[in-house]
C-alpha cells in the first residue's frame, strides 16, 4: 500500500485529490496540510511513501519546501502539482529536487500513474514535456531570459508582478528589505530592465504572476 501525504491551500482541491487516492486500491491519504508550515510539520512527525505538493503554498512556498527536503528528506519523493503551464515551472521544479510535476489540469488517471512511478524512484513528467525537454537540448539561445534566475529571485519576480512592495515581498519571503532590493537589482541585471514597472510588465507578458 503506498501512503501519500498531499499539501494544498485549496480545501477542494484536497477534497479531489482524497476522492482519487479512495478509489485507488494500493493507494492511501496518510495526512494533508494546508500551509507550508504545516506541510514541513507533516512531513518531520510522520511517515509517507510520496508527498503530493502544490506549488503556491501560503507562507513557505512549495519551492522553498522542495529545498528543505531535499537536505532534511532526500529519499523521500515529491510530486509537484500545479495550476502552471509545464514549461514555466516544471524544470525549475525539478532542479529543486521534485520528483515529477503535473499540472492541475491532468486526469486522475494521470495522477495514479505519476504517484506509483515515481514512489518507484523514477521521475514523472507528461509526454508534452518531455518532448519539450528534448526540444530544449537543441536550443541555443530560445530559452526565456527568466531562467537564468535563482529561485529566490524567481519568487521576488512573480511577487513584484503582483505588485507587492519591497516591504510587503520582505514579509512575504522572511528576508529583509535590503536584501529584497538586492534581489531587484540581479533581476533587472540579467533581464536587462530598467524598473520595477518593466519588471511588472515582463511578469505580466510571460504569465507568471502568482495567482490569488
Amino acid at each position: 500500500m503506498i501512503s501519500v501525504f498531499i499539501a494544498d491551500d485549496h480545501t477542494i482541491v484536497r477534497q479531489g485529490l482524497k476522492q482519487i487516492l479512495s478509489d485507488t486500491a494500493d493507494i492511501r491519504l496518510a495526512g494533508e496540510a494546508a500551509t507550508g508550515q504545516e506541510t514541513l510539520q507533516l512531513v518531520r512527525g510522520g511517515t509517507c511513501d510520496v508527498l503530493v505538493l502544490d506549488i503556491n503554498m501560503p507562507g513557505i512556498s512549495g519551492l522553498d519546501i522542495l529545498h528543505v527536503l531535499r537536505k532534511e528528506q532526500p529519499e523521500l519523493p515529491v510530486l509537484v502539482l500545479s495550476i502552471h503551464a509545464e514549461d514555466q515551472y516544471a524544470i525549475r521544479c525539478l532542479k529543486a529536487g521534485a520528483a515529477g510535476y503535473l499540472t492541475k489540469e491532468s486526469a486522475a488517471e494521470e495522477l495514479v500513474k505519476a504517484i506509483r512511478q515515481v514512489v518507484t524512484g523514477g521521475k514523472y513528467v507528461s509526454l508534452g514535456l518531455a518532448e519539450s525537454l528534448a526540444m530544449r537540448l537543441n536550443e541555443t539561445g530560445d530559452r526565456p531570459r527568466h531562467d537564468t534566475l535563482s529561485d529566490r529571485e524567481f519568487q521576488v519576480l512573480q511577487l513584484m508582478g503582483a505588485g507587492q512592495t519591497a516591504t510587503e515581498i520582505a514579509g512575504s519571503l522572511s528576508l529583509s528589505v535590503k536584501t529584497v532590493s538586492t534581489y531587484r537589482a540581479r533581476i533587472l541585471e540579467k533581464l536587462g530592465l530598467k524598473s520595477s514597472a518593466e519588471i511588472i510588465q515582463y511578469a505580466v507578458q510571460h504569465q507568471l504572476i502568482l495567482p490569488e
